[in-house]
């Protein structure tokens, strides 16, 4: 049993390297996202989970597992497998930081299936939270407050 545990260990390594050496290299532009509400509307739809008015839920969801995602200028989305040498940063504590905030990143680019993927080596710039949408959303974007209905 421990050898093939070993040979299937030596063939992932190997499917790894192989992969890598597919990878396009890009630098993007985007607004780190979670990928959970950004894709189910659970906040009021793809327009409105992005920015200040949805910091504290993206924090929530990176906090619980869910994998972070670019949202690049252009509107494409690419699925965070990794930042850096930290394998576990595609979801979790390590990118709490820069929750909503817009990044720009160097790394790899894959696409399968339609879905893209980017594998981070380098964090170039972070220019913090940029959309600022509190007064087009309220508090929680799914339950804006009308224009009219403000005092």
């Amino acid at each position: 049993m421990k050898r093939i545990g070993l040979a299937a260990a030596f063939a992932v390594c190997g499917a790894g390297a192989a992969l890598a050496a597919n990878g396009e290299r890009i630098t993007v532009r985007g607004e780190v996202i979670d990928t959970w509400c950004y894709f189910s509307g659970v906040m009021g739809g793809p327009d409105a989970v992005v920015g200040s008015a949805h910091h504290t839920c993206a924090l929530w969801c990176s906090a619980g597992g869910i994998p972070v995602g670019l949202l690049a200028e252009d509107g494409t989305v690419y699925m965070v497998l990794k930042v850096g040498d930290d394998s576990t940063s595609a979801s979790g504590d390590t990118l709490l930081r820069v929750a909503s905030h817009v990044l720009e990143a160097d790394g790899l680019h894959y696409e399968r299936d339609g879905i893209h993927y980017i594998v981070v080596e380098e964090v170039v710039a972070d220019f913090d939270i940029e959309t600022l949408n509190h007064t087009d959303y309220g508090v929680v974007p799914h339950f804006a407050i009308p224009e009219d209905a403000r005092q």
